[in-house]
């Protein structure tokens, strides 16, 4: 079994879940979970009205299931202000409460009361209006984390307008075929930015991009580099300057009024074939979904300070400016890299923004791990700080205890969270204030009705502990995808095809004898070794387990006598200590380690050390990507990559292997 762990000082009785709970008079978490599940119309009612949603319009019913599970209508015939909920209540009350603070690279910071964030906003949503953009237009947002991020976000709301938010690594073809695919008349682009102190070029990609996208009739660019900037006069679209357009126009006013389901963001996630999936979020489902789980398992409140590592290109920067405003928090956008000029650095915004909740990625963690005492924090750094957050991929053990115990020093929970895109928010998560597991979850989030089945699709709830299976989902939620853009049979085949009326979210996950629920990784990651289906995760932590390795990946790769065998590449957490000539005795030694972790049968095939392992900017490392350079396969969309060398010397030291007998 097992230890489980409570964050000194952290009480349930003074979590918003735990008010929540007293206001609704529900006894407990888990009668929650019952109402949840018996009267959803209750339950949705009650999370909108904790979050102080207005309405324009009262809604008739909660939720219309008519046209089934994978089609509902939520908060059926009500309106609202998304715009006014998130920012323009608080700016007529509260002007000079901070909404948000920007730090970049270079350590230049910017702040926004909700006055001047309503201003900047309403500005530019008549800006735009000026230029012909109007209910339903598509509006591309191809910007690093500035405050012009969180302006777009909300003056699209206003307008009834679509965002786009496009990650702002990406190149020139990703770009464009997003805006193609979206047929989006606008793209918001930055000059540049700052990346560990150079400048990176943002607004040539994105010329290149709007050649190629022939709805695009504007392109209006953010200045953040400085530098003086001329309208590129050989398109068809027309440039503007972003200040210059804003100051010819008078702020817009008035209500802002929208259907509940009117669409609010197109929100691309990458493919391992076919064009990337553009998941449609409305403008009650995402900002609702959002928050609820800000309030419930990260006990978020009006005042708190929020940052997450993260690019308004991935799901959790949306994530963070809508349910963040929504809870009328702060929210610390960073522009720069968290080790960068120091390994340091992430303890220093943490310090100088005085958050109170920081998320960021397990493979971040266990960068600043390698980094020994630099990565650490110094005294009174985190002294504000009282969650964690952590999503994107499943922990290993020892990164785990390092971020709970040695930096929170057992006061900050770690509240680890698992969705997706088109979740909208996450599906398991910890609670703060109550028990946790390392690299687990405490349950679902109440309103998810989740569950793990085998593969005839029968719950394995109930039965031995720990068999792994297939997490699903039985019921809808608001913050679910709207479908996907222009594609319902492809949101159908993705998550409604294989069993009726359940939504097959495509991870592995398993329920300890406790009720503690763990993500074993994608279910088309797994490996089935000897016969047993086991999860890349298994491998990874036996490895990262042991003191040469920093990083670890595991991929499945065809074999002719066993039908698969698992090859595993590490990073080292020493490299100038081990050569080429001497791999072969520490490659034993990882192996020998491994299957005393995890048996004998399930022992890799090899163990191969590399510089440095694909990764996407937030450290997310990219195992479908790894398995495709090794095996010579197209590799997908690699538009979020951070680092192609590494792509590089995985060839290089695949080529290098000998050959098979």
């Amino acid at each position: 079994m097992t230890e489980m762990y409570l964050a000194r000082g952290t009480r349930f009785e003074d979590t918003a879940l735990h008010g929540f709970l007293q206001a609704y008079g529900h006894a407990d978490l888990a009668a929650l979970h019952v109402c949840a599940a018996e009267e959803p119309q209750r339950f949705w009612a009650e999370v909108e009205d904790a979050l102080g949603i207005r309405w324009s319009r009262r809604y008739r019913s909660v939720c219309d299931l008519s046209g089934g599970p994978m089609w509902p209508r939520w908060f059926v015939g009500g309106e609202l202000d998304l715009f006014d909920n998130l920012v323009g209540r608080v700016a007529r009350d509260e002007p000079d409460r901070e909404a948000l603070v920007w730090e970049g690279d270079d350590g230049e910071v910017r702040s926004f009361g909700y006055g001047e964030l309503d201003l900047e906003a309403r500005r530019l949503a008549a800006a735009l209006a000026g230029i012909g953009v109007g209910h339903g237009d598509r509006i591309a947002m191809y910007l690093p984390m500035l405050p012009e991020t969180a302006a777009l976000f909300l003056a699209a709301a206003r307008l009834g307008a679509v965002v786009l938010p496009l990650f702002s690594g990406y190149g020139a073809d990703a770009v464009a075929g997003r805006l193609q695919d979206s047929e989006s008349r606008v793209l918001v682009c930055a000059d540049g930015y700052l990346r560990r102190g150079r400048p990176v070029d943002m607004l040539s990609e994105a010329r290149k991009a709007a050649a190629a996208a022939p709805a695009l009739q504007h392109l209006l660019v953010v200045p953040r580099l400085g530098r003086p900037w001329a309208g590129h006069g050989e398109g068809r679209w027309r440039e503007w300057d972003y200040h210059g357009l804003l100051a010819a126009h008078r702020p817009a006013s008035g209500a802002a009024t929208h259907a509940a389901d009117t669409p609010l963001m197109i929100v691309y996630t990458s493919g391992t074939t076919g064009r990337p999936k553009g998941v449609v979020h409305t403008h009650t489902g995402f900002p609702l979904k959002a928050a609820q789980d800000l309030l419930m398992a990260f006990d978020l409140k009006a005042g708190d300070r929020l940052s997450w590592v993260t690019d308004m290109g991935w799901m959790m920067g949306p994530w963070l400016v809508f349910g963040g405003l929504l809870r009328g928090a702060t929210l610390a956008l960073f522009e720069g890299t968290p080790d960068h000029p120091t390994a340091g650095r992430l303890w220093q915004l943490a310090q100088r923004h005085r958050l109170t909740h920081l998320g960021l990625s397990p493979t971040l963690v266990r960068l600043l791990m390698a980094a020994g005492d630099a990565g650490l924090p110094r005294p009174g750094q985190l002294d504000t700080l009282r969650v964690f957050g952590a999503t994107g991929e499943p922990w290993n053990e020892a990164p785990w205890h390092w971020l709970f115990d040695t930096v929170g020093e057992t006061r900050c929970p770690i509240i680890n969270y698992s969705g997706g895109t088109e979740i909208g928010g996450g599906i398991l998560a910890c609670f703060a204030g109550l028990p946790q597991k390392p690299c687990g979850f405490a349950g679902p989030i109440p309103g998810m009705q989740a569950d793990v089945v085998d593969a005839d699709g029968e719950s394995l709830v109930g039965g031995p502990a720990g068999e792994v299976g297939e997490l699903v989902l039985r019921a809808p939620w608001p913050g679910m995808a709207h479908g996907f853009w222009r594609d319902p049979a492809r949101y159908l085949d993705s998550y409604w095809s294989r069993w009726p009326d359940t939504w097959v979210h495509g991870d592995w996950a398993r329920i300890d004898a406790e009720g503690h629920w763990f993500i074993q990784g994608r279910s088309d990651d797994t490996l089935k070794i000897a016969g047993k289906r086991v999860g890349p995760a298994e491998y990874e932590s036996a490895l990262v387990d042991h003191p040469l390795v920093a990083e670890a990946v595991a991929i499945g790769v065809p074999d002719a006598v066993k039908g698969e065998v698992a090859n595993c590449f590490v990073t080292l957490a020493e490299p100038a200590a081990t050569t080429t000539r001497d791999w072969g005795g520490c490659e034993q030694a990882l192996i020998a380690h491994v299957a005393d972790k995890l048996g004998k049968p399930l022992a890799p095939a090899r163990v191969l050390a590399v510089a440095s392992l694909p990764r996407t900017r937030n450290g997310k490392i990219l195992r479908r990507v790894v398995r495709a350079a090794w095996l010579d396969e197209a590799p997908g969309d690699l538009g979020a990559l951070e680092n192609p060398a590494a792509l590089d010397e995985l060839r290089a030291c695949r080529d290098a292997e000998p050959a098979s007998p």
